[in-house]
């Protein structure tokens, strides 16, 4: 990846992150800056698995899953950097985390994410996300970048 692109597919998201379904919740990356800002978008169907009980005749994306949306396009961010590229992310921390409105079937979330600092392996971002230009959720994440091999039972 160069050091400015204007996005990523959703087969290049494949290739750099490794969530799966269920649990791969970015569809496109707009645009990127390795190690700067990243915007992608999630967008949210009828079909995801959850509103069959979250709630069931009023469908609302989980919160949790919004943080897990946004901490996935940030990691992309982070992931395009030639040191980290084959490591693996782990949500570390949360601060400042705000729910401003309900994300229904049909929305798409426009995700962007910032980077405030990184020492070594472990980063700091600031994130919102919008739909349709109106801010939904916003926070502040902390995430730990591990190697593949060495990312089973340790502690972060």
């Amino acid at each position: 990846m160069d050091n400015h692109s204007s996005g990523l597919s959703a087969v290049q998201i494949l290739k750099n992150l490794p969530h799966r379904f269920p649990m791969l919740l970015v569809d496109r990356v707009l645009e990127i800056e390795p190690g700067k800002r990243v915007v992608g978008i999630k967008n949210v169907s009828f079909n995801e698995p959850f509103f069959s009980g979250h709630f069931p005749g009023l469908p609302v994306m989980p919160g949790v899953l919004i943080i897990e949306s946004m901490a996935q396009v940030a990691a992309i961010m982070m992931l395009a950097l030639p040191n980290f590229r084959n490591q693996i992310p782990y949500l570390a921390g949360m601060d400042k985390v705000r729910f401003r409105k309900p994300v229904v079937p049909g929305d798409t979330l426009r995700i962007e994410a910032e980077l405030v600092k990184i020492h070594r392996s472990i980063g700091r971002v600031t994130i919102i996300a919008k739909v349709e230009g109106e801010l939904i959720a916003e926070a502040e994440l902390m995430f730990a970048l591990k190697n593949r091999e060495a990312s089973t039972g340790e502690e972060l």
